[in-house]
């Protein structure tokens, strides 16, 4: 039976996870990012680190991991869930605006970063909900300035995705919050037309943190991806 393994993204850990890993009874592995300086360093890593087949969930930053993982050892990637994402390469002024975020967390702290970053990131009537809010301000400000610089450079030096994603030829579930500002659905729509086997499900009422503004609505879908057979995934993609 295959390893499950979730991929959490820019300064984020098991918080974005929890309703997931809890549906799957905390059998799931939750990936390391914390000390690596690049994707294809971090698929590496992820691929090191468990042995045999994997099923890999990865959102945001965590899914173009996700993808280097099934570029560099597809053989071992039964089924990817992409959540939240994007295979765009740099955009203009994109270099200038995520240096601008780390001399911010250096210059102020983690909590001043928090405030800039997680508004944009969540969908507006969903910041009333303090637990989520909280949680996600307390998951950014457990990180420090050092490690939000490595995931930076991770970023701005990532690999073109869209070079490769068409080759991709597993079952793929890509999944996003209808509001999502950062990474909107159009991203999704387009790496579904260009993957082979994948399938695309819209999250209403929910921005970039989708796994965890409406968990009700995603948790089921992905777990019963995540956990179906090879040839039951197979029908399904």
């Amino acid at each position: 039976m295959a390893t499950i393994l979730l991929i959490p993204g820019l300064l984020c850990d098991e918080f974005v996870w929890q309703p997931v890993q809890t549906a799957l009874g905390g059998k799931a592995h939750i990936a390391d990012l914390s000390s690596q300086d690049s994707l294809t360093i971090m698929a590496e890593d992820c691929l090191a680190r468990l042995d045999g087949p994997l099923v890999v969930a990865g959102h945001s930053m965590g899914a173009r991991v996700a993808l280097e993982m099934a570029r560099l050892a597809p053989s071992r990637i039964e089924r990817l869930a992409l959540l939240d994402t994007g295979i765009h390469p740099l955009r203009p002024g994109e270099i200038e605006k995520r240096r601008a975020m780390i001399q911010l967390a250096y210059d102020q702290g983690m909590d001043a970063l928090a405030e800039v970053w997680l508004p944009g990131m969540v969908y507006e009537p969903n910041q009333q909900n303090q637990q989520l809010m909280d949680g996600l301000r307390a998951m950014v400000c457990a990180k420090d300035a050092d490690l939000h610089a490595r995931q930076i450079n991770a970023l701005i030096t990532r690999p073109d995705a869209e070079a490769y994603i068409s080759q991709i030829e597993i079952p793929t579930l890509l999944m996003v919050g209808r509001q999502d500002a950062w990474s909107p659905p159009a991203q999704h729509e387009q790496m579904r037309d260009l993957m082979p086997r994948a399938r695309l499900e819209i999250i209403e009422d929910a921005g970039h943190f989708a796994p965890l503004e409406q968990p009700d609505d995603l948790t089921p879908t992905l777990v019963s991806f995540l956990l179906q057979q090879p040839g039951a995934a197979d029908r399904l993609a």
